[in-house]
C-alpha cells in the first residue's frame, strides 16, 4: 500500500497519501469493485459516484468515499472501499506503479434522513419502508400510473422515477436517464439514496437568512406492486456564508431550512458538532486553537483565526504577484429532530479559503567579495513553490541549463517548514554588469529573472533579482603622449573598467572611419589605443606662439558609450617650429598659415587678413587659414642688409567695426643677396630646350571626389557610386611616386568603357593627347590644383570634371 493510510470518519472514509511519494509522477485514481473491474476516476465519475480527490496540503493527497458510493459494498454495518493509484512518469501512463488500499468502516445506526455536503457533489440517503404486499393482488397497467400521476412517465412506470420540482414545473426523469446526466441513484433493502454534482442544472440557489444554499428539491417514485412509494430526497447545501474580520473566519449556516423542513416548523436540536479535517473537536480542543462554535436560536456560527492550527496557508498568485491563501477544511455536523422525519443529520464539509494577500519577498546580497562570488537569497517561500527556470540577458534556461552560464541554485529549508533559494554567478561571469563608479571602485549588477510554479495547482509567477556589490578593483586606463616634427601621438593603455568608454575630441567622436577622413590614425589592439594627429589639423588646441615656437594641444575625453558621461580626460602639449608654419619658395611666393589661438575663441579663421585686408586666406579651417601671395603684394614690406633681402608682412584679426586688430601674427622671409657660387660656364650656342623619353617606375593614383572642393574621396566601402545623368563627375589623378618637385605630371589619353577591362569595346575618349574631346557634347573640364596642406607638390595632381553618361545603341542602353 506504500504511503497510504486510512481513517473512518462517520459515513466517509479518508484514505491520505504522501504526494511526495509520487513527485514528478502522473496519477491515474480508480476504484476497484466487487469483481474486481478498476473504474478510473475522472471529475464527473467522482462527483457522481461519491468520491472526492484533492490536496489537504503541501505534501499530501486525500480520498474521501462515501458509505453508498457506487463501488462500494455493504455488509452488514460495515462498508469496503478498495482504491487503486497508478503512478507513471510519463502522461501515457506506460510502465505504471500500481498501489491498492483496500479499507472497510462500520457505520450505524443510520438516521433516517442524512443529508451530506461535500465540496463536489449533494447527497441524500433516506430509509425506506416497503410494506408487504400479497402475491395474488391484481396487477395494474402502465396506464393507471399515468393518470395517478401526471407528471411520471409512462412506459416504465415500474421503474424507480426522480421528479424534479423545479420553479415553473415539475419533471420527472428516468433513472437511467438521470444516470446519465451525472446522478447518482444508490438503492439498497433499507435505503434510497440520491446524489446531486455541484454542477447539475437542477440545482437551485436560495436563500435562508441571507445565505446562499445550493438546493434540489426532489421526489423519488417506485412502484411495489399496486402500490406507489413516494420518498422526499430534497437536499440543500450552503454555498456563502463566510466572512472575514480582523484576520478572523467567521463561517454562518442557518439552522432552519424551508426546504428540508417541508413547512414542519417544530424541531429540536439534537446534536451540534464541529471539527476540522473530518476530525470532531472537542470543546476543551476548540479553546486551545482559539476555535468558537456559537449554536444560537436561528444559526450556528464558527469563528477560527487565520493561521490557526488545522488550516494551512499556500502560495497563490494573482495577476502574477506572488502571495498566500490560509486553508482550512471544517465540518459541522448538526443533528435535530422534528415529527415529519424524526432524525435528520446534515454533515457540511466546506473548505474554506482567505482571499489572496500578497507576499513580499526579500533578496538579500550575501555576495562573497574576497571568492568573487555574487551570492543572493530569495525567499522566504511555502514549500508548495518549485523554482523551474530563470532568464539570463534575455534568455530563459531551466535550472541545469544555467550552470552553464555561471549560475548555481540550491534551496535551503527552515524549521518552520518555509524555504528559500540561493543564486551563485562568478563576479566575472559575462551576465554580470560591470560599471565604474569612482575612483578605483566598480559596480557589479546580477539582474536575473526567476521563473516558479505552485503545487499542485501550476500557477506561475516570476521574481526580478537585481543586486548590486561595489568591489575596489578598478583599474583605470592611463596615457603618454609624444610629438615628432609633424604629428602629435597619444598611446593609452587600457583598464578594465573602459571597454564600451569612447574617444572624443571636444564633441567628436573618433573612430576608425572619422580618423581617415582627416587622415589622422587610430589604432587599438585590445591593449592600446593609439591616436596620431597632424600639428596643423581642425582638432588640435593652440595656445600660445612666439619666435621660439607654437605651443599646440590635444585634448582627449573617454566617454561612458551608454550614459556619454565624461570618465576620463588626457591632453598632451608640445612646441612646434614656427617654420612648420611658413614656406619662402625662390620664385618669390610666400606660403602662411596662421593658427587660431585658445584665448582669441570668437576668432573666425575666414576674416583674418594682411596688412592689405584685400589679401584674404586661399584655404579655410576651423582651426586655420592658409595665404599664398607674391612678396610684392599684400602690403609686404621689403627690408635690405648687406647680405640679405627680407620681406615682413602680418596676419592679423579684425573684430567688426573695429580698427584695432585683436590678433597679429608677424612673420618674415630672409634671402641671401650676395653669396658666392661657383658656376662652370661653357660658350655655346645653347641648343632648344627638348625632352627626352626615358624610362623608370611611376605610382599613380585615380580618385573619384564628392565635392568640386576635393576634399573627401569615395571610400573603397561606398562603390559602387550611383549618379544620375548629367551630373558632374569629380577625378583627380596623382603622381605618388617619385616625389621629385622637378617632374610635373600630365595626362595624355583618358578614356571610358563599359566594363572593368579598359580595352573592352564599346569605349569613349574623354581626353585625347591630353586636350578634351571636341565630339563630346558635354566637354570635360580642368580644375587648377593650389598649394594645400594635403596638396605639398601641386605640379603632382591633375583634377577634371566630366558629366555622367551611357553607352547606347541605336535607342537602347548598352549592357555589360
Amino acid at each position: 500500500t506504500g504511503s497510504m493510510s486510512s481513517e473512518c470518519l462517520g459515513n466517509l472514509l479518508r484514505i491520505t497519501t504522501s504526494a511526495e511519494y509520487f513527485e514528478d509522477q502522473y496519477l491515474s485514481f480508480s476504484v476497484v469493485d466487487r469483481s474486481g473491474v478498476a473504474w478510473e476516476l475522472d471529475e464527473a465519475m467522482a462527483s457522481q459516484c461519491g468520491y472526492t480527490i484533492f490536496y489537504s496540503n503541501w505534501s499530501s493527497i486525500e480520498f474521501h468515499a462515501s458509505a453508498l458510493s457506487c463501488h462500494s459494498y455493504l455488509e452488514k454495518d460495515v462498508f469496503i472501499v478498495t482504491l487503486q493509484i497508478r503512478a507513471s512518469p510519463t502522461p501515457d501512463m506506460k510502465n505504471a506503479t500500481t498501489l491498492l488500499k483496500t479499507a472497510s468502516c462500520y457505520y450505524g445506526p443510520w438516521s433516517p434522513r442524512e443529508l451530506l455536503c461535500e465540496s463536489n457533489y449533494m447527497e441524500v440517503s433516506v430509509r425506506r419502508e416497503v410494506p408487504q404486499t400479497l402475491e395474488d393482488l391484481i396487477q395494474d397497467q402502465p396506464k393507471d400510473w399515468t393518470l395517478a400521476f401526471p407528471e411520471l412517465k409512462a412506459g416504465e412506470a415500474s421503474i424507480w422515477q426522480i421528479v424534479f420540482h423545479e420553479p415553473e414545473e415539475r419533471k420527472a426523469v428516468l433513472v437511467s436517464d438521470a444516470w446519465s446526466a451525472g446522478y447518482g441513484l444508490n438503492i439498497t433493502d433499507t435505503r434510497v439514496l440520491l446524489r446531486i454534482p455541484r454542477s447539475a442544472a437542477q440545482i437551485q440557489l436560495v436563500k435562508e437568512q441571507g445565505i446562499s444554499f445550493s438546493a434540489v428539491r426532489s421526489s423519488t417514485f417506485y412502484k411495489q406492486r399496486w402500490m406507489i412509494l413516494m420518498v422526499d430526497t430534497a437536499v440543500a447545501c450552503p454555498v456563502d456564508g463566510v466572512g472575514y474580520t480582523n484576520k478572523t473566519i467567521i463561517w454562518t449556516v442557518p439552522k432552519y431550512i424551508e426546504l428540508l423542513s417541508a413547512g414542519e416548523m417544530s424541531s429540536k436540536d439534537v446534536l451540534v458538532e464541529a471539527g476540522v479535517n473530518l476530525h470532531k473537536l472537542s470543546a476543551k480542543e476548540m479553546a486551545s486553537r482559539k476555535y468558537v462554535l456559537l449554536n444560537d436560536l436561528n444559526a450556528i456560527t464558527m469563528k477560527i483565526p487565520v493561521g490557526a492550527e488545522g488550516g494551512y496557508y499556500k502560495t497563490s498568485v494573482n495577476d502574477g504577484q506572488h502571495g498566500t491563501k490560509y486553508t482550512i477544511n471544517l465540518f459541522l455536523e448538526h443533528q435535530w429532530a422534528d415529527n415529519k422525519w424524526g432524525l435528520t443529520k446534515h454533515t457540511i464539509i466546506k473548505e474554506i479559503e482567505t482571499p489572496f494577500e500578497e507576499v513580499e519577498l526579500i533578496i538579500t546580497n550575501n555576495s562573497n567579495l574576497s571568492a568573487r562570488l555574487m551570492n543572493v537569497t530569495v525567499g522566504t517561500f511555502l514549500p508548495d513553490v518549485e523554482l523551474v527556470n530563470l532568464t539570463i540577458e534575455g534568455t530563459t534556461v531551466v535550472i541545469l541549463e544555467a550552470v552553464q552560464h555561471g549560475y548555481l541554485t540550491s534551496e535551503i529549508s527552515y524549521a518552520n517548514g518555509s524555504k528559500a533559494y540561493i543564486i551563485q554567478v562568478p563576479l566575472d561571469a559575462p551576465s554580470i554588469k560591470k560599471e565604474y563608479l569612482r575612483e578605483d571602485v566598480r559596480a557589479y549588477t546580477l539582474n536575473v529573472t526567476l521563473a516558479f510554479v505552485t503545487h499542485p495547482a501550476r500557477e506561475t509567477f516570476t521574481v526580478p533579482v537585481v543586486a548590486v556589490s561595489t568591489v575596489k578593483d578598478a583599474v583605470l586606463p592611463s596615457a603618454r603622449g609624444f610629438c615628432d616634427e609633424k604629428n602629435v601621438h597619444l598611446v593609452i593603455t587600457h583598464g578594465n573598467v573602459d571597454p564600451n568608454w569612447l574617444p572624443f575630441i571636444s564633441d567628436w567622436h573618433l573612430t576608425p572611419e572619422t580618423a581617415q577622413k582627416y587622415n589622422y590614425s587610430l589604432r587599438d589592439n585590445g591593449t592600446h589605443l593609439t591616436i596620431s594627429v597632424p600639428f596643423l589639423s581642425s582638432h588640435m588646441s593652440y595656445e600660445d606662439f612666439n619666435t621660439s615656437g607654437i605651443k599646440a594641444s590635444l585634448h582627449l575625453t573617454l566617454k561612458d558609450g551608454i550614459t556619454m558621461e565624461n570618465r576620463r580626460n588626457f591632453s598632451v602639449s608640445c612646441v612646434f617650429s614656427p617654420s612648420e608654419l611658413i614656406q619662402c619658395l625662390p620664385n618669390g611666393t610666400v606660403v602662411i598659415t596662421a593658427v587660431k589661438l585658445v584665448r582669441v575663441a570668437d576668432l573666425d579663421t575666414s576674416l583674418l587678413v594682411l596688412r592689405d585686408r584685400q589679401c584674404k586666406p586661399s584655404l579655410v579651417t576651423e582651426k586655420t587659414a592658409t595665404f599664398k601671395f607674391n612678396v610684392n603684394t599684400c602690403g609686404t614690406s621689403r627690408k635690405f642688409s648687406s647680405t640679405a633681402m627680407t620681406y615682413e608682412n602680418d596676419v592679423l584679426y579684425f573684430r567688426p567695426g573695429s580698427d584695432t586688430p585683436v590678433y597679429q601674427l608677424k612673420f618674415a622671409c630672409w634671402y641671401a643677396i650676395k653669396q658666392a657660387v661657383d658656376v662652370q660656364y661653357e660658350s655655346k650656342k645653347n641648343p632648344p630646350p627638348s625632352i627626352k623619353p626615358g624610362f623608370g617606375t611611376l605610382a599613380l593614383s585615380m580618385k573619384l571626389f564628392k565635392e568640386k572642393s576635393y576634399l573627401e574621396p569615395y571610400q573603397e566601402s561606398e562603390y559602387p557610386v550611383i549618379k544620375y545623368l548629367r551630373e558632374a563627375l569629380y577625378f583627380e589623378v596623382e603622381l605618388l611616386q617619385p616625389k621629385d618637385a622637378r617632374l610635373e605630371l600630365n595626362l595624355n589619353d583618358c578614356w571610358a568603357t563599359n566594363s572593368q577591362s579598359q580595352d573592352s569595346l564599346p569605349h569613349w575618349p574623354i581626353l585625347i593627347k591630353g586636350c578634351v574631346n571636341n565630339e563630346d557634347s558635354h566637354r570635360t573640364v580642368f580644375h587648377e590644383v593650389n598649394y594645400s596642406l594635403r596638396v605639398k607638390l601641386p605640379q603632382h595632381l591633375k583634377r577634371f570634371e566630366v558629366r555622367m553618361f551611357t553607352f547606347v545603341q541605336g535607342t537602347a542602353l548598352v549592357q555589360e
